[in-house]
């Protein structure tokens, strides 16, 4: 059974039983049934906007997923982690000053580990200026923010957990946060984009969220070994480096019935030759180019006898000497 199951699950209360075990994993460890074999998914090729639209706005910050919908993306990718008051953020690397000023708000507090900080501490920080003046005042925000703003567009979100053993108890924390929003625990149709993947490179984090959000997609960062792929029948997705693979390593991911969306693609020439491939989309810093380089390329699948010329007989041809 799902978290979808009952609409009650979306109010915090409803989450959490007697004994602090959330509920939807109450109802996945009460069901013996067998889970739902993996079906080959329909859904359009995508370029996923990484970090926001990390290539013309500053990583992982509302000013980066506007800019995502505004060049035209449907799904962003983020990234998340906790503060030391148990806070969801989103931010990339484990530590903060990379992407913000907090060697100058706190000169003291190196070596500036995410986790090491307070909400309202990052909220003191600037994380627009390092990306360019002209997001200066930029501020890191918390998921529960991403989630407003990213619905306000009507887009798609891809949510990489970082580090997940730094932050133990970060899954239900994510999953307490998603359920307080209905909205990303209802899919989307069929043919459309996933509304909602969690994914990680810690695999086993990912099983653990996924019997937590039972009805969320989860997929695997990094290369699964062929060998291993059916073992992780319980995912929906792998996303591997894009240099990390070929042709045959994306059909042994469909065959097991998975997407697979490899990171981080910049350039078209790498675009095509991962479309070429069959892969079901890429990450992207920049949308925009990933958007132009799928219809490119799905313009050149078009059948060639529909521009083909039509066939003149002998008869009609007057011979020219």
């Amino acid at each position: 059974m799902s978290v979808l199951a009952s609409p009650a699950l979306a109010a915090p209360s409803a989450l959490v039983g007697s004994d602090h075990e959330p509920i939807e994993v109450q109802r996945v460890h009460q069901s013996a049934a067998t889970p739902p074999q993996q079906t080959a998914p329909t859904r359009p090729l995508i370029a996923v906007s990484h970090r926001g639209a990390a290539g013309t706005a500053p990583e992982n910050t509302l000013a980066a997923i506007d800019e995502g919908h505004r060049l035209g993306a449907e799904t962003v990718e983020i990234d998340v982690q906790l503060t030391s008051d148990e806070e969801i953020v989103l931010m990339h690397d484990t530590t903060l000053e990379r992407t913000t000023d907090v060697a100058e708000v706190f000169p003291d507090r190196a070596p500036y580990d995410v986790g090491d900080f307070t909400l309202e501490e990052i909220e003191r920080l600037d994380a627009g200026s390092s990306f360019d003046e002209e997001f200066a005042g930029e501020p890191v925000p918390t998921l529960r923010e991403a989630l407003d703003r990213l619905q306000e567009h009507d887009m798609n979100l891809l949510l990489e957990v970082k580090e997940p053993s730094l932050y133990p108890g970060i899954e239900h924390q994510i999953s307490v946060e998603l359920a307080r929003s209905p909205h990303w625990l209802v899919p989307n149709a069929p043919g459309e984009p996933h509304r909602l993947v969690v994914q990680s490179f810690d695999w086993e984090s990912t099983e653990y969220s996924k019997s937590l959000l039972p009805s969320v997609p989860h997929g695997l960062l990094g290369q699964v070994p062929k060998d291993r792929i059916v073992d992780y029948d319980w995912a929906q997705m792998i996303n591997p480096n894009h240099n990390s693979i070929d042709a045959d390593y994306v059909a042994a991911v469909q065959d097991a019935g998975l997407e697979i969306m490899p990171y981080t693609i910049n350039e078209a020439d790498g675009m095509r030759r991962v479309l070429e491939m069959g892969v079901d989309g890429f990450i992207t810093d920049f949308p925009e180019i990933g958007q132009r380089a799928i219809a490119e390329f799905l313009e050149g699948r078009v059948d060639p006898a529909v521009d083909k010329e039509p066939e003149v007989s002998e008869e009609s041809v007057e011979v020219v000497s």
